[in-house]
């Protein structure tokens, strides 16, 4: 039987009279790659946000990585990894000085983060560019290394929000080759992406709109399901009809 990583059950968010996520309800494995998609307004941010102990659900249940959501916070946070779209490492710093503080901030012991940071810049040949500020590094680059920090500390759970965003298809397919490399080692992957050809490297996808999940199962049983030559076909289908704007 498949470890569970990721368990929800009618996850719901309130705003006042407003419902960002609507009992939601879906269950993730180890090791899995699961794209979690929607247009702008379908409630996505709001879901991966409760997931990442960032905010408190109205209603429903959920563990990530074993732990509650609502009582456990501290724990999920320690035993995921987070990346955004924006890059979100300190451009000031050199790669190196990066890679050793984050390691820090996720308690990685100190001899550890030593040896390891040093693997790091030689698997992702910066070598030449260790000693210099993160700011100088091309897009990809540094979204590249965005992710490797964001699972310096081998978290169970990364989440991926749009982390392609703006770099060329070269890079995104390198960027796809790393997060397989994370996967199969045994690091869950949660990813949101505009992309409808990465949702297709997903082992299985969901679709929200308007806060609801409206489908769910692997991308070539939602294109059979939906008689679709693609997941951006399936994509349409769902969410031409949603209501909201915005997330």
């Amino acid at each position: 039987m498949e470890e569970k990583v990721i368990i929800c059950k009618n996850l719901t968010k309130k705003f006042g009279d407003f419902v960002a996520v609507d009992n939601i309800s879906f269950e993730v494995n180890k090791g899995e790659i699961f794209g979690f998609l929607g247009a702008n307004g379908a409630g996505k941010t709001t879901a991966m946000r409760m997931l990442c102990g960032l905010s408190f659900p109205t209603s429903g249940e959920a563990a990530v990585a074993g732990f509650n959501v609502y009582r456990q916070q501290q724990m999920i946070k320690r035993n995921i990894g987070y990346m955004s779209q924006k890059f979100s490492l300190y451009e000031d710093l050199t790669v190196l000085e990066n890679i050793r503080f984050y390691g820090g901030v996720y308690g990685v012991p100190g001899e550890i983060i030593k040896s390891r940071s040093i693997e790091l810049v030689e698997k992702l040949g910066l070598q030449q560019e260790a000693g210099k500020k993160t700011g100088g590094l091309p897009l990809g680059w540094k979204q590249k290394l965005a992710f490797s920090v964001a699972i310096f500390h081998q978290p169970k759970i990364v989440f991926l929000d749009e982390p392609t965003g703006g770099v060329d298809p070269v890079t995104r397919r390198q960027f796809w080759d790393m997060i397989y490399e994370a996967a199969a080692s045994g690091i869950t992957v949660f990813v949101t992406t505009h992309y409808m050809d990465e949702a297709e490297y997903c082992n299985r996808i969901t679709i929200m709109v308007d806060g609801r999940i409206e489908a769910l199962d692997t991308p070539r049983q939602l294109k059979a399901q939906f008689g679709a030559n693609s997941i951006e076909d399936v994509f349409y289908q769902l969410a031409r009809g949603a209501k909201r704007s915005a997330d």
